[in-house]
Order: structure tokens, then C-alpha cells, then sequence
């Protein structure tokens, strides 16, 4: 029997866990797939139908999969911003510090750049917290591939919270024209015993009401959306790559004004898949992150200071 105080330690582990799902899920990928620009262009060709007609209402295109102790994420994405702008912006860690933290959970962001560059989230509850009481994780910050018309990066750690390990996280870019680049995410990780009791948990209880993007046909013949470790990492796909849109729309304005309308668009854009995405009204939302904001400038100060 689950007594009352288990669920918000119950929510930690299993919202913790499901933020870096997003990078991978209970996820292996299914061995390393070609790289480089053509596989990568291929591929938009072959869902472009897709891009242009979906549930989003934008040039946005999930997939998901589940089996025995996996799941898979890939999320792919046209941006109007040119190749060389998108590569620019974001080959560095300092920007993912911007970026991240853009998502409710993530209560701070940390980097260090060098021969081993680096970033530490620190994940959470959806309302305010401390990075000090936050869960964090550290991933290898590398570029694995910079080419005139393609990018690739990773983030990876072997070591997560609650004994998860094998955090992959992987971006590819490459134009589709003088304007427009074509992005790609995969994500994937491992879990243990401990993790997956956590989520099962979590999803029979708590979080039972919360669904992804994907529809699915029930035992009834109806279609519904998907439940579950896919939905969640469905739902925190989603939002990261909404964080991603707004990091890019902002660097048009001035860099003291790009915090604010980074926080504001975010929420706006979010706003749009309320079943699935809102949790936070927008005043709440603003205000939160305008504090751990606050606290991330101090934590990057001491970071620099190692």
C-alpha cells in the first residue's frame, strides 16, 4: 500500500527520470545509424508529408516506440533560420544553458568549456526550487561532427540519477536551402529496478491523466493518445524543442531583452497543446524562472571558479 507522503517523492523520481528521457528514454537505440548530410536529407524527404500536415500544426514530426524495458524518441523539425546560423548558435554549451532551463523541470544549467566541455541540469518539480535541492546530471558536451552543411553534437553520460545510466542525447542539422534548416533529436538511456518501480508507480497513480502527441487505437476500437513513459517522453520532447525555437527567435532582439521573451514565447508556444502540455499558469511560470534564473547566474559563477 502507498501511503500519502510517498507521491511527491514519487513525482521527483519518476519526473526526474522523464526529464532525461527526452535525450533517451528506457532507451537503447538500435545501433548507431549513418551520419552526414545526405542520410540526414534523405530522411526529410521521406517524412516532408508529414512535416507539412500533423497534429502540431508546424513542421514538427515525432516518433515513438516501446518494447520490453525501451523506449525510442526521435524528433525532427524544420527551423526558417539559416544552416550557418543554427550551427553557430548552438555548437556551444553556454547556449544549451540557455536553452534548457526554458523547460518547467529544469530548476538550472551549469557549463564548463575546454578539451572536455561540459553541462550539469539540475531537474525538478514543475514549481520553484533550488538547483541545491534539484537532481543533477552532468553530460559530455562534444562536438562530433562540423562540416560546411552539416552538424552533429552529443551529450553523454555513463552515470544518471536512481542508477541510470548510458544518457544519450544527439542533434543533427543540415540546411534545406538558403533559409531553412532541418533538425533531428534522438534520445536514449537506460534504467534499473529502482527507476522503473518509480515509473510504473507514478503512472498508475499520479500521473495516470497525463498523455502524449501519438494516437493510438484502444481495445475498443477508439483511438486515444499514448499514456505512459512514452507520452511523458513525448510530452518533454516537445518541450524541448519548443525551447529550441524560442533560444533561436531570440537572438533577433537585443541580448538584454532575450531572457524575458525567451520565458514569454516559451509559454506561449506551449500553450498551444494545453492537454498535454500545461501545467503552470503563465504568471506562475514567469516568476519561477525569473528566481531560478537568479540562482543559475550564482551556481555558473562558482562553476568557473573550480
Amino acid at each position: 500500500m502507498i501511503g500519502k507522503g510517498t507521491f511527491p517523492l514519487l513525482r521527483l523520481v519518476a519526473g526526474s527520470l522523464l526529464l532525461f528521457f527526452i535525450s533517451t528514454g528506457t532507451v537503447h537505440a538500435a545501433g548507431p545509424a549513418a551520419s552526414g548530410s545526405q542520410p540526414l536529407l534523405a530522411r526529410y524527404a521521406s517524412i516532408k508529408p508529414k512535416l507539412e500536415k500533423n497534429q502540431f500544426g508546424a513542421p514538427i514530426h515525432l516518433e515513438s516506440a516501446e518494447s520490453q524495458g525501451a523506449v525510442r524518441v526521435d524528433m525532427y523539425g524544420v527551423v526558417n533560420y539559416p544552416f550557418d546560423q543554427v550551427k553557430e548558435a548552438l555548437q556551444s554549451p553556454d547556449a544549451w544553458c540557455d536553452i534548457a532551463p526554458l523547460h518547467i523541470n529544469i530548476k538550472a544549467c551549469t557549463y564548463r568549456k575546454g578539451a572536455q566541455s561540459q553541462l550539469t541540469l539540475y531537474s525538478g518539480r514543475k514549481n520553484y526550487q533550488p538547483p541545491a535541492d534539484a537532481y543533477p546530471l552532468t553530460l559530455r558536451f562534444r562536438v562530433v561532427s562540423e562540416q560546411p552543411e552539416y552538424l552533429e553534437l552529443a551529450l553523454t553520460a555513463d552515470e544518471g540519477p536512481f542508477r541510470t545510466r548510458d544518457h544519450r542525447i544527439g542533434l543533427e542539422a543540415a540546411p534545406l536551402d538558403s533559409r531553412r534548416t532541418f533538425l533531428h533529436f534522438s534520445y536514449a538511456y537506460t534504467h534499473g529496478p529502482m527507476a522503473r518501480m518509480a515509473i510504473k508507480t507514478y503512472f498508475a497513480t499520479i500521473g495516470r491523466d497525463k498523455v502524449g502527441f501519438s494516437v493510438v487505437g484502444g481495445k475498443d476500437g477508439k483511438l486515444y493518445y499514448i499514456e505512459g513513459v512514452r507520452g511523458a517522453i513525448e510530452r518533454n520532447t516537445v518541450r524541448y524543442y519548443l525551447a529550441l525555437q524560442t533560444y533561436l527567435d531570440a537572438l533577433k532582439s537585443p541580448e538584454d531583452r532575450r531572457f524575458e521573451q525567451r520565458l514569454s514565447r516559451w509559454y506561449d508556444l506551449t500553450a498551444k497543446y494545453p492537454r498535454q502540455l500545461k501545467e503552470l499558469d503563465k504568471p506562475d511560470y514567469l516568476a519561477n524562472k525569473r528566481r531560478e534564473h537568479a540562482n543559475q547566474i550564482t551556481w555558473q559563477k562558482g562553476e568557473g571558479s573550480q
